[in-house]
Parts: C-alpha cells; sequence; structure tokens
C-alpha cells in the first residue's frame, strides 16, 4: 500500500518509480486522472532517460477531443511491486498521470477530510 497526498486545490498525487531499461528507479509524483482510462500517461520529452519501448501510435479520447498519443511498454513500480504495463506519451501532457485502470487491480481508499489516501 502507498500512501498519497492532497494539493491544495484538492488533487490526488502518488509518488511511483519510473523504471528506465537501465533498471533505474525515478521518483516522480503522479497525478490520480479517473477520466483516463489506461496506466500511465507522460510527457514525450520524459521518455529520452527511459528508452522504453515504443509500440505505435493509438488514437484516444480527450477531455479536448480526440488525439494521437504514441504507445509504449514501460515499467513502473509501486506498492511494493513492478508493473509492466503500456503507457501513452504526448507533447501537451503537464503532469504524470495515472488513470482509472490502477483501480481495476488496487484498492483506492480515500477520506478527504481525514487526511487518508491510499492505493493498494
Amino acid at each position: 500500500m502507498i500512501e498519497g497526498h492532497f494539493d491544495d486545490i484538492g488533487h490526488i498525487f502518488f509518488e511511483i518509480d519510473l523504471i528506465t531499461t537501465d533498471g533505474l528507479n525515478l521518483p516522480v509524483d503522479a497525478m490520480l486522472d479517473t477520466g483516463f482510462t489506461g496506466f500511465l500517461v507522460i510527457n514525450k520529452q520524459d521518455l529520452e532517460v527511459l528508452e522504453w519501448v515504443y509500440r505505435g501510435d493509438e488514437q484516444m479520447l480527450t477531455a479536448r477531443g480526440e488525439a494521437i498519443f504514441e504507445k509504449y511498454l514501460g515499467k513502473v513500480f509501486l506498492d511494493e511491486q513492478e508493473y509492466e504495463i503500456p503507457v501513452y506519451a504526448g507533447d501537451e501532457i503537464t503532469e504524470v498521470l495515472i488513470g482509472s485502470a490502477w483501480l481495476k487491480i488496487l484498492p483506492l481508499v480515500v477520506n478527504y477530510q481525514a487526511g487518508i489516501l491510499t492505493l493498494g
């Protein structure tokens, strides 16, 4: 189980590790976006250091409409476990986002008033 935190306006963040192809763990704060149905989306510029394998382009529906994203096979470490997952990358992504696909395999507990926020 990992503990998260709320920012000043109530966004939900969890620290996860992005794992490079060389096995280096890079910790990042990832924002939970339940409107995103995948596992992870990042900015394209972050891919240089990760060196993940490109798997093609995929059209996806976003809040701004349809957009083309590059798809990669990436590795992340969270909840004391390593996961190999599909990762989407785009130019205008401002935060590392984790999506609702995680909620299919890990329980989410949120109590904003009590400051309780856990995943896993």
